[in-house]
């Protein structure tokens, strides 16, 4: 058999691997969240678009929840202004406030254009659009960080409108308070909560890391997949530390509230979202249900 065939051979397998995955997860709800170093390349973005755009046009319900703190930061640094983090969260003043927002703004309708360039229709939108995210003011370990919201409620109805309407909705993490003052809001808590109020099947982290590690200075302790109890363990025996252990424990909450399955996935391989969800083996870390567990061994 001559070469070309070969190529084209193994074309059609891995489509025919991934036949199952598409039967399976039509018309389910998978949130992206969208964020990190594959937001700061183009050409990581690209493919990332890519890849939630092909999942819409075989049949997922893709939302993206995006992030864009490292952007908010040079454009803090451009007025003159420091960032400054209190236990990783930004302290938001009155200025910084209204930087993110037009920075979160700007990347939003970018995300919008690359998606509608690709011939999907999507629509943009912040928590603050049909009273989406309700927030109210958080404090870091009872210290005032100014604009910075916890979440205390998602009314999902407009991202269920939009998905009806065959729109991708493209989430820009900033809520309002009761008292309507508009706050910044961590990204990965509002994919949290945005997957557990719409019963996403998947929950999706593109982060900067390949996945979970037992112990993050030796690659040979990656974990391809856990329960939630197997998490849990991890992180009360102390294993978790730095910025992955408030997004672990978002993980497991969100399994515990409804959402299938979590995948925390290395946004800079290209084509991560693809390889994880339509191939056996998977690129990233997998957060099951405990009942679940016996199927995948």
């Amino acid at each position: 058999m001559d070469k070309d065939m070969q190529e084209v051979l193994k074309k059609a397998e891995v489509l025919i691997e991934a036949l199952p995955y598409i039967q399976k997860f039509n018309r389910k709800i998978i949130v992206v969240k969208y964020g990190g170093s594959a937001m700061s390349n183009e050409e990581l973005q690209k493919n990332v678009i890519k890849d939630v755009t092909l999942l819409k046009l075989v049949g997922f319900k893709p939302i993206i929840v995006h992030g864009g703190g490292k952007e908010i930061s040079r454009w803090v640094g451009k007025v003159g202004k420091e960032a400054q983090f209190i236990n990783g969260l930004r302290v938001t003043d009155d200025e910084t406030m209204e930087i993110a927002e037009m920075v979160l703004g700007r990347v939003n309708k970018r995300l919008v254009a690359m998606v509608q360039e690709l011939g999907v229709k999507a629509v943009g939108i912040s928590g603050k659009d049909g009273g989406l995210i309700g927030v109210e003011k958080k404090y870091a370990d009872g210290q005032d960080i100014g604009y910075v919201g916890e979440i205390t409620n998602i009314n999902p109805k407009i991202l269920y409108d939009l998905l009806e309407k065959d729109f991708l909705p493209i989430v820009a993490p900033v809520g309002l308070d009761e008292d309507f003052i508009t706050y910044n809001i961590n990204a990965d808590d509002a994919a949290c909560a945005i997957a557990k109020a719409v019963g996403a099947d998947k929950l999706v982290f593109l982060t900067d890391i390949e996945g979970l590690y037992k112990d993050i200075n030796d690659k040979s302790t990656f974990i391809p997949r856990i329960t939630v109890s197997g998490a849990d363990a991890l992180i009360g025996e102390g294993m978790i530390g730095g910025g992955m252990l408030p997004k672990l424990a978002g993980c497991t909450s969100a399994v515990k509230n409804g959402v299938n399955k979590v995948h925390i996935l290395d946004g800079r391989i290209p084509h991560c979202l693809l390889l994880e969800i339509f191939t056996n083996e998977g690129v990233g870390t997998m957060i099951l249900r405990d009942e679940d567990k016996t199927f995948y061994e």
